[in-house]
């Protein structure tokens, strides 16, 4: 059996849980997130505890047990405590401010690269440190809107400019060595 899907999921006071079949509704004070999942696979909710059990052992449900498990337990997360990404800009001249919900970025281009929160989003940039935090109830939106704001300008490899992820190893590479034997 999957060692995180035999795992019961804890429902924080303050998060209402509503499971109809395979379809479940988390509203918490963050916000409420709604998800279909596989029929292959039971939700059910047993006083504050959600297990999630498989019906048999073929490979599908066994590979499906684990990633139900995990991604209710990150919606219940979600809505309770949020989720928050940490970006950090590197570069001269490179910066990022906000213009009321907007997310502003200046990194090198001839214009600046402007950014829309999308629905349950939150951005905030602290200057001094040059990062950019991204706040959401949505794992998964956050995760992607957090990508979306890196590849506006990946870190480079000779330099290290650009957008990373905060505790991100770029790999550097050597530049060029000049002359040799002449």
């Amino acid at each position: 059996m999957s060692r995180i899907g035999r795992l019961p999921i804890p429902v924080p006071a303050g998060v209402q849980v509503d499971i109809q079949g395979s379809l479940v509704h988390v509203k918490g004070p963050k916000g409420e997130l709604k998800r279909q999942f596989s029929p292959l696979i039971s939700i059910t909710r047993e006083g504050n505890q959600i297990t999630v059990t498989r019906k048999s052992d073929r490979p599908i449900e066994r590979a499906l047990h684990g990633t139900t498990r995990a991604v209710l337990a990150n919606m219940i997360q979600g809505v309770s405590n949020g989720f928050e990404r940490v970006l950090e800009i590197d570069g001269v001249g490179y910066r990022a401010e906000m213009k009321g919900k907007t997310l502003v970025l200046y990194v090198g281009y001839s214009h600046p690269v402007e950014v829309e929160p999308p629905a349950g989003i939150v951005f905030d940039v602290d200057q001094k440190t040059r990062q950019i935090f991204v706040r959401g109830f949505d794992k998964e939106l956050v995760g992607q809107v957090a990508a979306d704001i890196r590849s506006i300008r990946p870190p480079e490899p000779y330099h290290g400019k650009g957008i990373h992820y905060l505790g991100e190893k770029i790999r550097r590479k050597a530049g060029k060595t000049g002359k040799a034997g002449k």
